[in-house]
């Protein structure tokens, strides 16, 4: 088959999955970010087209949809839709977070679980992809509340999990609070000590060291490695970062022990811009034990910081930039001001953060661009090392486990660099990540057989 057969087929095929998947707009970009750069690989691959490794990949291996009714400090009884979608398996047990926020829906699951597919596969160990979540929002509501909202989702999820068939983590909305509310039920309902089918859990019962760190200093360890491919590094840089949740918070603190000043953090009502650089330490108090906004970091520190509301924070000059809130928040408007600022490489730190044309402008220009299902796969590295700590009774130092991270990371830079050479498209990270993803777990299908 030439190029251009190979892309009419991949055209075709996309547009058959966007017909199956109605409604779905986070889904259907997800899967045409990555089957527009599989032509190469489908060309020297053939066996690949041949088994319908393709049309497998995108469909998830299973869907699960459910009622959670659960009731307020009132006694009022409300009725949320939670979901699971373990979309494949062939490297591993299914393994990704679970969503909190009222945006959840089968869309945006599928969106997600199709990511992490490649995501885990680029990690090198051994974990397939999966996603969940529910429309739920944790905003405003009591620790008793979300206990029995987290028990209610519990006693339908336990029966699709366990530490060799579906792990979840935590994402937006689900931190160490939920997790244990979510282990507690389903020790109770099972009378079993599975500390593996659970990540994120807390360091007394489980958990790992660095695992709440863990996606923000892995896509700071990624925008290292990108300048470092250019001859540069973190020292002075000047960074400007979306979010002010716990993969901002750590971004922000590992760009800082590098020698960068990140100088922006934001929520849903505006950003901060902190001419001094931001305090974490500060900005930690307010966002993670007193729950506040980032406006009232803003009144807290003092004369160098200003809140912008409902301001985009893309407007801040910057070396780089670390999109870290949620998809869809950078797009091709955003992506001119920062190149018109000097931005010089942007890494994302969420998932699918950056719209398409905004990427393609990026990469137009040569800023250097590292993908979510790259660089912010240092979450759920830790968390499959979480696993291994698990499965063999034992806790690693902070140490052992941040020297793993940086191995890692650099390891998932190194093959997208080199597979990207390797298909002819040199410093396109996205290319790169794609297809190295891609080969990952279709040749572990290939091997499998048709199931």
């Amino acid at each position: 088959m030439t190029r251009l057969d190979t892309k009419d087929a991949l055209a075709s095929l996309y547009a058959e999955i966007e017909g199956r998947n109605p409604a779905q707009p986070e889904f259907h970009q997800a899967v045409h970010e990555v089957l527009e750069t599989l032509a190469p690989v489908l060309e020297a691959r053939p066996e690949y087209a041949e088994a319908g490794l393709i049309e497998r990949l995108c469909e998830p291996e299973r869907q699960i949809i459910f009622r959670v009714p659960w009731q307020d400090d009132r006694g009022r009884v409300h009725v949320n839709r939670g979901f699971r979608v373990e979309f494949n398996s062939a490297l591993g047990p299914y393994k990704g977070g679970l969503r909190f926020h009222p945006s959840v829906n089968l869309g945006i699951v599928k969106f997600l679980g199709f990511e992490q597919v490649f995501k885990n596969a680029l990690t090198g160990l051994g974990i397939g992809g999966g996603k969940g979540g529910s429309d739920f929002d944790p905003h405003g509501r009591s620790d008793a509340e979300i206990m029995r909202f987290c028990q209610s989702y519990m006693t339908e999820l336990y029966r699709h999990i366990g530490e060799h068939t579906d792990v979840p983590a935590g994402d937006i909305g689900v931190g160490t609070r939920e997790i244990g509310y979510l282990f507690g039920q389903y020790r109770r309902i099972t009378n079993r000590w599975e500390a593996g089918v659970l990540t994120g859990k807390g360091q007394g019962w489980g958990g790992s060291l660095i695992r709440p760190e863990a996606t923000g200093y892995g896509n700071v360890l990624f925008m290292a490695a990108m300048l470092r491919e250019r001859g540069e590094d973190l020292e002075g840089q000047t960074a400007v970062v979306s979010g002010s949740g716990n993969v901002a918070i750590y971004t922000m603190e590992k760009l800082i022990a590098l020698g960068a000043n990140p100088v922006t953090c934001s929520d849903s009502g505006g950003y901060v811009v902190d001419d001094k650089g931001i305090d974490i330490e500060l900005l930690k108090q307010i966002k993670e034990v007193e729950r506040g906004r980032v406006s009232e970091y803003a009144e807290r520190r003092g004369a160098s910081a200003r809140f912008v509301p409902n301001g985009r924070v893309w407007e801040v000059p910057a070396d780089i930039a670390l999109p870290s809130a949620t998809q869809n928040e950078l797009d091709e408007k955003d992506a001119e001001t920062l190149i018109r600022n000097g931005v010089k490489a942007v890494s994302e730190g969420a998932n699918m953060p950056t719209t398409p044309a905004a990427v393609q402008l990026f990469q137009k220009v040569g800023v250097a661009f590292g993908p979510g299902k790259a660089a912010n796969a240092g979450g759920v590295a830790v968390s499959a090392l979480e696993m291994t700590q698990n499965h063999s009774r034992t806790s690693w130092t902070a140490a052992r486990v941040e020297e793993e991270l940086d191995r890692i990371m650099r390891d998932i830079h190194t093959t997208c660099h080199e597979t990207a050479e390797r298909y002819g498209a040199p410093g396109d990270y996205v290319t790169g990540a794609n297809i190295a993803g891609f080969e990952r777990v279709a040749d572990a299908m290939l091997a499998q057989g048709v199931i």
